[in-house]
């Protein structure tokens, strides 16, 4: 994307300013939820034999189920940025946890708030805070939540689901008694991530008979998904009692997936691997949107316009993502032929280096998926990988020819990516400080 689509801020401020006309009188309220670092292959309702999901399961089944979305960078800050301005890392600029975004960048949840809506953001993830991604300007209420060692005591703080469950529901009780206004309400859970606590609680659900010492990572990932879960389903039920369902849109999503010792690797980030670049994805719009599956793909930066849409608002044309509710509402084929570009950068910065430098060094991988082909190129040493996904959705056969090179279509992304990060302009330096660094260091982002 060219740099003036990103400063295009204030004229859509201007289009979307609060003296426009609403496209309804009674918008609907929308509910974002998003479970930190959960993959697809471990959900009921995308094929999983373990009953780790049922409350999930069940709000993916009343509306819109995506089953071939994708994130854009499996990491939690670049993906989340992307979801809320529909803009690739190296245009947005958090391409690394701890790189913050550009100022003033449009997002669909300004665009809600200059139509009216009361905008909450409650996050229990530490990369999220405002010092480190620099979302807080896209919301009236941003909170952070690092109230509990969830770190086995260790160096950092974080929230469970119930401590952001409490937190929301307690500034939603506050919004609707005070205003009339419509509310985006966004609780973004930091359970299934490492360490993978071990919930005894669930192990009866997810057919576990009993946790001895060395149950395996991925029951305990597992287990986490059943106690993150059950969190959702109070969430729901909860939201429920103080809002008619027909009058609010619930997106459900997650940043990234996770790698479970595939391919040798454990975690997320580093690689473009289906593991961790599948997300799940849901829109439910109880009386409006008819359930169904759409097979097309679709991106995290799909959200935003797609939201937009789903509200009444025409999404501005230089929005990337491509705005779902033609298909939903009125039947329309979803985009045809369509291609999904990624990127990988290493976690995150370790020092308090110059922005611009950070950024460039950090790109790992570029990858294009096209018709279930998925071609990567690993920058750093020069590897090139061909997928074909449909008859090896594990990534497990090189398809591509003997020392085959990037295709022309992959080469120019890799050249846009490397030009994106070169660009220096606007961008915030990092902000970190010693206690977030060992933040980052026990997450797993600093090697």
């Amino acid at each position: 994307m060219a740099l003036w689509k990103v400063l295009c801020a204030v004229v859509v401020f201007a289009i979307l300013s609060p003296g426009s006309p609403r496209a309804a009188s009674s918008p609907p309220h929308v509910l974002l939820i998003s479970i930190d670092t959960l993959r697809t292959m471990n959900m009921g309702s995308y094929g999983y034999r373990r009953d780790t999901s049922p409350h999930l399961d069940e709000l993916l089944a009343a509306g819109a189920k995506f089953d071939d979305a994708r994130t854009v960078e499996p990491l939690t800050a670049p993906a989340l940025a992307s979801m809320l301005t529909s803009l690739h890392p190296h245009e947005h600029g958090s391409t690394r946890n701890g790189l913050r975004v550009r100022p003033n960048l449009f997002s669909f949840t300004k665009a809600l708030g200059r139509r009216g809506y009361a905008t909450g953001a409650f996050l229990g993830n530490w990369t999220l805070k405002d010092k480190l991604s620099g979302l807080a300007e896209h919301f009236d209420t941003y909170e952070v939540l690092l109230n509990r060692k969830r770190w086995f005591g260790l160096a950092k703080s974080e929230a469970t689901a119930d401590d952001l469950v409490d937190l929301s529901l307690s500034w939603l009780d506050a919004h609707l008694g005070a205003s009339d206004k419509p509310f985006l309400m966004w609780v973004h859970m930091i359970e299934p991530h490492a360490p993978y606590r071990l919930r005894g609680a669930y192990l009866k659900q997810i057919g576990v008979k009993r946790a001895g010492s060395l149950l395996s990572p991925t029951r305990r990932y597992d287990s986490e998904i059943a106690f993150a879960d059950d969190r959702v389903g109070r969430l729901l039920s909860e939201v429920y009692e103080r809002v008619p369902r027909e009058q609010i849109v619930v997106v459900f999503f997650s940043d990234h997936g996770e790698s479970l010792g595939e391919h040798g690797y454990w975690g997320h980030g580093r690689h473009l691997y289906e593991f961790s670049l599948r997300i799940p994805l849901g829109i439910t719009w109880s009386g409006t949107i008819e359930p169904r599956v759409v097979d097309e793909p679709a991106l995290i930066g799909d959200i935003g316009p797609t939201v937009l849409g789903l509200v009444g608002i025409e999404p501005p044309d230089f929005i990337e993502g491509f705005d779902w509710t033609g298909v939903l509402l009125r039947g329309e084929d979803g985009p045809a032929g369509r291609v999904t570009l990624h990127q990988a950068h290493r976690s995150s910065v370790g020092a308090q280096e110059e922005q611009t430098r950070l950024r460039a060094r950090g790109l790992l991988e570029v990858g294009r998926v096209a018709d279930a082909r998925k071609e990567v190129h690993r920058v750093v040493n020069d590897r090139h990988w061909l997928f074909d996904l449909e008859a090896d959705p594990a990534e497990k056969r090189d398809v591509s020819a003997q020392n085959a090179r990037p295709s022309a279509e992959l080469q120019e992304w890799l050249e846009t990516v490397r030009s994106g990060l070169a660009v220096a302009d606007d961008l915030p330096p990092p902000n970190l400080t010693d206690e977030d660094l060992d933040a980052l260091r026990a997450l797993g982002y600093i090697d």
